[in-house]
């Protein structure tokens, strides 16, 4: 798989939760896990549809300054490292950062050795909260997180 030139280590084929791509089923997505199909996202001109993005772990900073300058709300899934550049530029450019309480299995059984984070890029905020908290408990009883 081609999602931002070579992969420079395993590490970057991370899936996303399965409850998570439930969230943002119907999202516009440049950076799938597959890993039978070349795909160069950063290489694609997305459409004006809101964006979901779960990037290479090792070098996320190309995805995060296209989604800064995509003209419609950008999701992505990262590693939660607040002492990265593109950390810093993500909140500059006004993201909000949703923290993932626990960790995320990325669909293996096991939870991954790093926190993650939601940051969402919004351009024309929805009037109330982009989830809600009933939404999100209704995904952890899915989930058997919160009962």
């Amino acid at each position: 798989m081609l999602r931002s030139g070579r992969y420079p280590n395993a590490s970057d084929n991370f899936r996303t939760d399965k409850w998570i791509l439930q969230i943002f089923d119907g999202w516009f997505d440049p950076c799938p896990y597959d890993p039978d199909v070349e795909l160069d996202g950063l290489a694609l001109e997305w459409p004006n549809l809101p964006v979901f993005i779960n990037p290479p772990y090792s070098n996320p900073l190309p995805w995060v300054v296209k989604a800064i300058h995509h003209s419609n709300t950008v999701a992505l899934l990262l590693k939660h490292d607040s002492s990265t550049r593109w950390f810093k530029l993500l909140h500059e450019a006004g993201a909000h950062f949703l923290l993932v309480n626990g960790r995320l299995s990325h669909q293996t059984g096991r939870p991954a050795s790093f926190p993650s984070v939601l940051a969402i890029l919004s351009r024309d905020p929805p009037e109330g909260p982009l989830f809600s908290m009933k939404t999100l408990r209704d995904f952890g009883k899915e989930l058997g997180l919160n009962e």
